[in-house]
């Protein structure tokens, strides 16, 4: 039985392919998908061509630790949050020799909801080493726990291939 649906596969190899195309190198920092989209992405042969490394910090302090999001930015603003979406992925690509980052934080449930951040609310982070851009998106998904993870593992490979194509 397969780890992804073919469309999923499908997905994470046109990434795959726009990457090695632009000899781009990804890395990814995840905490609601805890490894999904770096599973997504290795499950396509030719990854390690363009797949530096991927980084789970599913704690606060793994957050701090590993990828250098300040503590008073997860107090300040929470650990989902466009903030500790940005600085996870700046903090990825900077302790790494990838091109591009991909980072994701938010609540899958079924608990740890609130009305300000309901389950689903998850946040994307995209930093580019090129431009110095760094950028977060919010999604609002619906669903069980693996129906928000693997929206976000979708959202997030649908996002990257699209910065891989525009980058140059």
């Amino acid at each position: 039985m397969p780890l992804f649906s073919p469309q999923l596969l499908a997905l994470a190899e046109s990434v795959i392919h726009a990457a090695t195309a632009k000899k781009l190198q990804i890395v990814t920092a995840e905490s609601c998908t805890g490894g999904l989209i770096s599973a997504c992405l290795t499950e396509v042969s030719g990854a390690s061509e363009v797949f530096d490394r991927g980084y789970i910090s599913y704690s606060y302090d793994s957050k701090t630790a590993y990828l250098g999001v300040p503590h008073e930015t997860i107090v300040n603003y929470g650990a989902v949050s466009s903030e500790v979406a940005c600085g996870m992925a700046e903090g990825a690509l900077k302790n790494s020799k990838a091109n591009i980052a991909i980072a994701a934080t938010g609540i899958a449930g079924p608990g740890g909801g609130t009305p300000e951040k309901p389950v689903g609310l998850v946040y994307l982070g995209i930093a580019i080493r090129a431009s110095g851009k760094i950028h977060a998106i919010k999604n609002n998904f619906s669903g069980n726990r693996t129906e928000v993870r693997l929206q976000t593992v979708e959202t997030a490979l649908t996002t990257l291939k699209k910065e891989i194509e525009i980058a140059s």
